[in-house]
């Protein structure tokens, strides 16, 4: 694939469950991806597999800070304890870019029961904290990793995608296409809450039906 044209993402917690399937599937579509970490030695792990898999050399390990400066979009997949520090610690590095937040405020070991923290959300935090510079939006966080990282399967799950700039939404509906999902425009940042509550109802559904991977499907679209 030629992707001469193609931004280059960084998946800042990419070595983990979530953003690491997303990080695989793009680099799978042709997309240079930077993995993102705390630790060096994890994120240059976390691409060596993925490179081994893919049989290309099309993902990079990279600390944090180091990824965002490089990238065009940046992609935050952290767990809620560490989403403010690993914002702080990127500010300056994604002014004037797309910030695509997965973060869901879960409160373990609650992790089966909605939190909304004092921002409202998770990404209205982050559009606070990084300021009117950073294009923030919310997306991703209703798809089972487990379907993430098998490259064979069919992810049937649709991806509600909000934000305040109309342009910066349809980049990440663009991005969740070439992952092999549907982008639902789902309306403002503010709404990110609904997507964001919506994960531990379905960690609630997996654990009662004993299954991996409940998703959701928004109807009537077709």
């Amino acid at each position: 694939m030629n992707n001469e044209h193609l931004p280059t993402l960084a998946v800042l917690g990419g070595t983990g469950n979530e953003g690491g399937g997303l990080a695989l599937r793009w680099a799978s579509a042709g997309y240079k991806v930077l993995i993102g970490s705390r630790s060096q030695e994890k994120a240059e792990h976390a691409a060596a597999e993925m490179n081994l898999l893919l049989g290309l050399e099309v993902v990079d390990g990279l600390l944090n800070a180091q990824a965002a400066e490089r990238a065009d979009i940046v992609v935050l997949s952290v767990p809620y304890t560490a989403h403010q520090p690993t914002l702080e610690n990127v500010k300056d590095q994604v002014q004037g870019k797309i910030l695509i937040d997965l973060t869901v405020p879960l409160r373990p070991p609650a992790i089966r029961t909605v939190t909304l923290p004092e921002g409202g959300s998770a990404a209205q935090e982050a559009q606070a904290l990084l300021g009117e510079g950073v294009r923030v939006v919310s997306a991703f966080q209703n798809v089972s990793a487990v379907h993430l990282k098998d490259l064979e399967r069919q992810v049937d799950c649709d991806i509600l995608v909000t934000g305040d700039d109309e342009e910066a939404k349809q980049v990440v509906i663009d991005l969740a296409e070439a992952a092999g999902m549907r982008g639902i425009d789902a309306g403002p940042l503010a709404n990110a809450v609904t997507a964001e509550s919506l994960t531990p109802v379905l960690v609630s559904i997996n654990r009662r039906y004993k299954v991996k991977g409940a998703g959701i499907r928004i109807t009537g679209l077709d």
